[in-house]
């Protein structure tokens, strides 16, 4: 299984000058910032960290994730289970000090019980809003297409909006707000594949690969000395709401050249014009990946975006907003593999 990216050994403080480093600035460019950014990211690249004292080999994962924090998107994380998906996304909220929540999607799932509902209180006589699982900062939506359209649907407005309507009257979600939604990527049957549109909304896929051999042995040795997944008290929070707003506006600031932005819109036609798709990057995907290549030159200490930062997130952020013909598909062409093809033929400027 491939490696996600950006690549697993890029960490998150790398210099400037560092060949390994994705979308590498030249030696002697500016720092990124000062203050308040500068201890943000010190404070996010501590988080990889901590969350390894409970997930072993997912940090290209983790750095995913946060880049879904910096740039208020959400996440559709695939991989088969045992992985430990849920675990991953549970110490991350333990490290940021959010509030988190999981549901289990299944095909008798209500879109009341993920919103919340108008319940009677016999007390009043009055009808209150209870409030669902999904009035929190980080909602696991757990096996998101085992549940009918309808109640798929019920996350739209919470993802796009962040507020949720009941009755006519729109309720605010809390801030930070991140959907990270776990698919199985070889179990079918009983499923309901999420609309395009739906897809569109989030805005990375990631893969949550097995873990290597030394890995897995190292995992092993954790619970034989008695690790306990459900037992988080080793990991410490070491970052919070302050961080990520301070990184989001960080974020804001990073320069983005014409002929950068020009690569990116280049790279989203491209895929329009692959007689191996039937549908292409759409503009929200564009302004996507210039968003998540912002955050990884923001976390790679620059202040500027390269074409390099937009091919290092360029499948992440694109391999669920394009559709493989079906004659492709016959033919064994995957999503990242005609990504890969157009990155290597759309030239990137200089």
């Amino acid at each position: 299984m491939s490696t996600e990216y950006p690549p697993a050994h890029v960490s998150f403080g790398k210099a400037a000058d560092d060949p390994e480093a994705a979308g590498s600035a030249p030696a002697g460019s500016p720092a990124v910032d000062t203050g308040e950014g500068a201890a943000a990211r010190k404070a996010l690249t501590a988080l990889r960290g901590e969350v390894a004292k409970a997930v072993v080999g997912q940090d290209a994962v983790v750095t995913g994730l946060v880049i879904a924090l910096l740039c208020r998107g959400h996440v559709l994380l695939e991989g088969v289970p045992g992985v430990a998906k849920t675990l991953l996304v549970r110490t991350l909220a333990q490290t940021l000090s959010l509030d988190f929540k999981r549901v289990q999607f299944t095909p008798d799932l209500m879109p009341g019980d993920v919103t919340g509902s108008l319940v009677y209180d016999n007390r009043t006589a009055e009808f209150e809003f209870r409030e669902g699982p999904v009035f929190t900062n980080l909602l696991l939506a757990d096996e998101i297409n085992r549940t009918p359209p309808k109640t798929q649907a019920s996350l739209l407005e919470s993802m796009e909006e962040r507020q949720v309507s009941v009755e006519g009257m729109p309720r605010r979600l809390p801030d930070p707000f991140m959907v990270c939604a776990t698919q199985n990527p070889i179990e079918y049957e009983g499923t309901y594949p999420l609309p395009e549109a739906q897809l569109d909304r989030f805005l990375l896929k990631l893969t949550v690969p097995v873990p290597s051999r030394d890995e897995e042995i190292s995992m092993l040795q954790r619970h034989a000395s008695g690790f306990d997944p459900r037992d988080l008290s080793a990991v410490k929070a070491v970052a919070g709401e302050a961080e990520l707003a301070a990184g989001r506006e960080a974020v804001r600031g990073i320069h983005v050249d014409p002929k950068v932005a020009g690569y990116v819109v280049d790279l989203c036609r491209a895929t329009r014009q692959s007689p191996s798709l039937q549908l292409g990057v759409s503009p929200r995907g564009a302004t996507a990946l210039l968003a998540t290549a912002r955050a990884w030159a923001w976390l790679s200490g620059r202040d500027y975006v390269t074409p390099d930062d937009a091919k290092a997130l360029a499948r992440p952020t694109l391999r669920h907003r394009v559709q493989l013909r079906p004659e492709a598909e016959l033919e064994g062409a995957t999503a990242d593999g005609v990504l890969a093809g157009v990155l290597s033929t759309v030239p990137a400027p200089r």
